[in-house]
Order: structure tokens, then C-alpha cells, then sequence
């Protein structure tokens, strides 16, 4: 089968998850292209060169810690002319060079338009869809409800009347849509060789770095030894050690680490579920998909979820891990097999009616 992925450019965790099933669909005979943008272009081109086509995407801006949706709407105002025709170069190209018989989309626009265009089916894999395929088993305050509907809203309109939903996730809501199968987190090769051990540092990894007093803060836990990702810098400062980013050395640091202080950032604490750390999750403001990842490890015993870093957050934090430790011992995955094994199904079988 001819298959056009769609892989969005914002972050690096689409990719890095969307490496995985492409390789998976390769290995099973399946002819496979890709489109994406930014850096995640460059993941991908990296890994199956002659298989990416680059398009422009929309990204988002940060005014401090949290997405600012006045200067992300500039920016895609600013940007949508050069994009859309870069855009339509590659529509053309890939019109040219591949005919796809079905389009796997994660939570990216080009591909699922292209499907739409085409009447090709549209299988939907990844994290997003939890918002709005399932029924939330957390509470949701107040101040997060205006978040949460448009969340819901942006992923209703995403990737409508795909033929399947595979929604990645380390927790379990209630399932309310049809054509809906919840599997565990996609999880990379690295990942799954690492070896996890009991260090006595703890990861810190910020995507948003503006929080310029971190390092001060982590040095009032002068007991505490922190490894810092996010500043791309190699400096020591006491017990705080900032590193500049290694793929081999974060996931050495991971595997190795007694816990970890991240966002909400779904990639990273499904790594550190998988591998048993402890995690403070801090969400970026204003995503309310963080603050839902956040909540649920909170939920589940996996940790903390605070809405700032401080010093006194990380020592109530510090002093949880035992019991953080004790629940995560319970998780266990085989892999990716759910989802591959669901997945090889479901294309097989896509020569039903369309989705609704």
C-alpha cells in the first residue's frame, strides 16, 4: 500500500513517535511518504532520506512561559502567503512522483487535506485526540474550562471523519466515540533498549526557556543534584549542571535519573512512565493538553503537578518519591505492539465505507 504520513512540525515529539510507525510500516512492505515542517523536517529527512517532502507549517509563540495567541496569530498571518505556496509546490510534486492509496495523519493538516481531495481514507495516530474522543476523568477548574473547550474545538476540526482514531495515552478515560482505540505510548527504539537504573540526580527539561531564574531556584535544594536540558549550555553551578542537548546523553541521563521535572509535554512523561521516574510536571500555561497530562500523573500517583516551579514545589515533590516510585512499578507495555498490531489491521481492512 501507498502511504502518505503527516507529521507537524511544532515540537519534536510527532516526529520522534511518527519515526516509529514509519519504520514499523516500511518493514511491513508498505510504500511510505512523509510531509512535515521545521525541525521535524529534518528529523524525518535524516532518517529516510528521498521518502520527506518539505511543507511550512504554523508554530506557535511564547511571551514568557505561555503561548501568546495575539503574537502566534501574527506570526501565521505574517508567514500563510510564502506557506501556502510553498505548500502547493509540494502538492503538485507529490501529485507527480506518488499516488497514496490512504493518508496516516498526526494531528497534521497538509495530508489530511490532500486525503480529502482525493477521497482517500484517513487513518488519525496520536495524542491529541484524547481531548475529544474520550470523556475526561479528571476535574477540570475553572480556570482551565475556557482552555479546554477551545482545545477540544481545535481538535474536533483537526482530522474529522478519519476512518480510525489510534489515541496514544498512559491513561484510560472512558472511550466516547465510535472508531476510537486507545494504545499505550509510542515509544522509540532508544527508549525501549534503555537500560533504567536508580541515579541520585534529577532531570530538569524545559522546551521554554525564559524561566531565567531556574538555576537560582534549584540551588536552594543544595541537597538535590540537578541535570538541566532545555538552555543548550554545558555549565556548572553548584549542584545544578546545565547540558547541552545530546540525544545519546538525555536519554543516558533519563534512563540514569532518580526523577524528573518537566512541562506538560506528553513525549517526555510517557518516556519517563515507561522507564519508572517519578515526575513534577509544571504545564506550560494556557495548553490545557499539558495541564491534562500533568493532572493525570498527579491522578495516578506517577507524581506532581504544580503550576509553577519553586523551591518549595521541588522539595514536596522530592519528598513524594517513594510513593510515586510504588505506583509507577505497576505500569508495564509490550512495546508498540498494540498499536502495530491494531494498526496492520485496521489498513487492511480500508476498503469499508468512510468515516463519520
Amino acid at each position: 500500500m501507498n502511504i502518505l504520513y503527516g507529521v507537524p512540525g511544532e515540537g519534536l515529539g510527532h516526529a520522534t513517535r511518527s519515526k516509529v510507525v514509519i519504520a514499523h510500516l516500511l518493514a511491513q512492505g508498505h510504500d511510505v511518504r512523509a510531509v512535515s515542517s521545521s525541525r521535524a523536517f529534518q528529523v524525518l529527512d535524516a532518517a529516510f532520506p528521498g521518502r520527506v517532502l518539505e511543507i511550512r507549517g504554523f508554530h506557535l509563540a511564547y511571551k514568557g512561559l505561555a503561548v501568546s495567541k495575539s503574537r502566534t496569530s501574527a506570526r501565521i498571518l505574517r508567514t500563510a502567503p510564502a506557506s501556502l505556496r510553498q505548500n502547493f509546490r509540494q502538492y503538485q510534486q507529490l501529485l507527480h512522483d506518488f499516488r497514496p492509496d490512504a493518508v496516516v495523519s498526526d494531528f497534521e493538516s497538509f495530508s489530511y487535506f490532500y486525503a480529502r481531495a482525493h477521497g482517500l481514507p484517513v487513518v488519525s495516530i496520536d495524542n491529541m485526540q484524547i481531548i475529544n474522543r474520550t470523556r475526561l476523568d479528571v476535574a477540570v477548574p475553572p480556570s482551565e474550562r475556557g482552555h479546554y473547550r477551545l482545545a477540544r474545538n481545535i481538535v474536533r476540526l483537526k482530522v474529522p471523519r478519519s476512518r480510525h482514531y489510534f489515541v496514544a495515552t498512559f491513561f484510560s478515560p472512558p472511550v466516547s466515540k465510535a472508531r476510537t482505540t486507545l494504545v499505550p505510548p509510542i515509544i522509540r527504539p532508544e527508549i525501549l533498549a534503555a537500560r533504567p537504573t536508580a541515579g541520585a540526580h534529577i532531570l530538569v527539561y524545559q522546551s521554554a526557556t525564559t524561566q531565567h531564574d531556574l538555576v537560582a531556584l534549584l540551588q536552594q535544594l543544595p541537597g538535590q543534584e540537578f541535570r538541566v536540558y532545555g538552555f543548550n549550555k554545558e555549565e556548572s553551578h553548584g549542584n545544578v549542571q546545565l547540558k547541552a542537548f545530546s540525544e545519546a546523553g538525555f536519554i543516558a541521563d533519563l534512563a540514569s535519573s532518580r526523577a524528573i521535572i518537566t512541562n506538560g509535554g506528553f513525549s517526555l512523561i510517557s518516556e519517563a512512565v515507561f522507564l519508572h521516574k517519578p515526575i513534577c510536571a509544571v504545564p506550560i500555561p494556557a495548553q490545557f493538553e499539558q495541564w491534562l497530562n500533568a493532572a493525570e500523573v498527579e491522578k495516578l500517583g506517577y507524581g506532581r503537578h504544580f503550576a509553577a516551579i519553586t523551591a518549595a514545589n521541588i522539595r514536596a515533590f522530592v519528598d513524594g518519591l517513594p510513593g510515586f516510585a510504588g505506583a509507577l512499578a505497576s505500569y508495564a507495555q509490550d512495546g508498540n505492539a498494540v498499536l502495530f498490531a491494531n494498526l496492520d489491521a485496521c489498513l487492511a481492512g480500508l476498503g469499508t465505507a468512510p468515516g463519520e
